[in-house]
């Protein structure tokens, strides 16, 4: 006697993007409900772009762009490094040190819906910190800033956020949850520093300016720079496209090998 045997239903197109769009929609609720992150990753580049860049620098100038003006790029690129690198370093890593990774894992959702919505996330933290940081620094900094401007800054948060985006997720499969909210720390501020995104790179000391370019947050500064033509001489953007894609696919191989690694050992 046979059996006859239903077909399983096929899964569209439609039905995936919706399960990333829940996932996604999910994890910015969290993401904005954990005070510790949301507070943090959104008023550090706001308070010091405040005191630094508005309050003690207001209407002084440099190569010809105001500092305000100038340091609305560096900070912007700061709280765009530091949501993604927090968001997904440190989140991937408290996730797995609960568990909450291999239950998601057994789930019927597809495993890069996780990544996706972590990624997603830190980009909409980007989106927010650059939107915040521009209206403070043309309202209280004078800023004159164009929405062509504003509109490129906010597409190189989207685009800049991925390879610190693999960065963060070569932080989580690295190092222990308990150790990752320092070492991330250990990594953002001096890498904030050396790349010139608290004060213009061409003050920093000659020794300092020669190591600024082994470092993607220069890369990505002196993009977002750019938009108000106050990138340093001789900058040209396709170099720092390349440097930041073989960047993210470093990391992302990097990831690929520790995350192999713990599987082996799991």
């Amino acid at each position: 006697m046979s059996t006859a045997t239903l077909p399983l239903p096929s899964i569209g197109l439609a039905h995936t993007f919706r399960v990333f769009a829940i996932e996604t929609r999910h994890e910015f609720i969290r993401a904005v409900r954990t005070r510790t992150f949301s507070l943090s990753a959104i008023g550090f580049p706001v308070m010091f772009y405040v005191l630094f860049g508005i309050v003690l620098n207001r209407g002084n100038m440099a190569s010809g762009v105001s500092i305000a003006k100038y340091m609305l790029g560096g900070y912007a690129v700061f709280g765009i490094v530091g949501a993604a690198l927090f968001n997904i370093g440190i989140g991937v890593a408290a996730d797995l040190s609960a568990g909450w990774l291999e239950l998601k894992r057994a789930s019927p959702m597809p495993a890069v819906a996780y990544l996706m919505a972590k990624c997603c996330t830190a980009m909409a933290f980007g989106v927010i910190i650059v939107t915040l940081l521009c209206g403070l620094g043309i309202t209280m900094g004078h800023v004159q800033l164009s929405f062509s401007e504003y509109m490129r800054m906010i597409a190189l948060t989207l685009a800049g956020s991925i390879p610190f985006a693999c960065m963060g997720l070569v932080l989580a499969l690295t190092v222990p949850f308990n150790s990752a909210p320092g070492i991330a720390n250990l990594i953002l501020m001096p890498m904030s520093f050396l790349s010139g995104l608290w004060i213009p790179v061409q003050m920093l000391p000659s020794a300092l300016r020669t190591i600024a370019p082994a470092f993607p947050t220069y890369h990505l500064a002196q993009l977002m720079l750019g938009t108000f033509q106050a990138a340093l001489p001789g900058s040209i953007a396709w170099h720092h496209w390349v440097y930041l894609a073989g960047f993210a696919c470093v990391m992302l191989a990097i990831a690929a090998f520790a995350f192999r690694r713990r599987e082996q050992n799991s």
